[in-house]
């Protein structure tokens, strides 16, 4: 699956860029709000983990998915039994439920 492994690839990247912004901060002054270099690194750190955390989540969606489609699944909204419409399926592949479903839980 194509969406895998570009996930896993942005995952390599962003874990990159978290361990060069933590050894960046190794370096840095504590003290982030006195420093204003700081400030910058402390931000980007966290910018950086919260998209680690959401492409982690995206992979984990899309195994997922991989296994719905192992054990014939895939496809069928987990929600109501209904299927779920190619278009949902090319635009987020990890979908596990219909247009209708996703909408009535928000």
């Amino acid at each position: 699956m194509q969406a895998l492994a570009e996930n896993a690839a942005q995952v390599t990247d962003l874990e990159r860029q978290h361990a060069r912004f933590v050894e960046a901060s190794k370096d840095s002054n504590a003290d982030d709000e006195h420093d204003p270099e700081g400030a910058t690194i402390a931000f980007e750190r966290e910018q950086v983990t919260a998209l680690l955390d959401r492409a982690r989540r995206s992979r984990a969606a899309l195994e997922q998915a991989l296994a719905r489609l192992d054990d014939g699944r895939y496809g069928v909204c987990e929600r109501c039994g209904g299927p779920i419409a190619p278009a949902r399926l090319e635009a987020r592949p990890e979908a596990a439920t219909c247009i209708a479903c996703a909408a009535a839980r928000r």
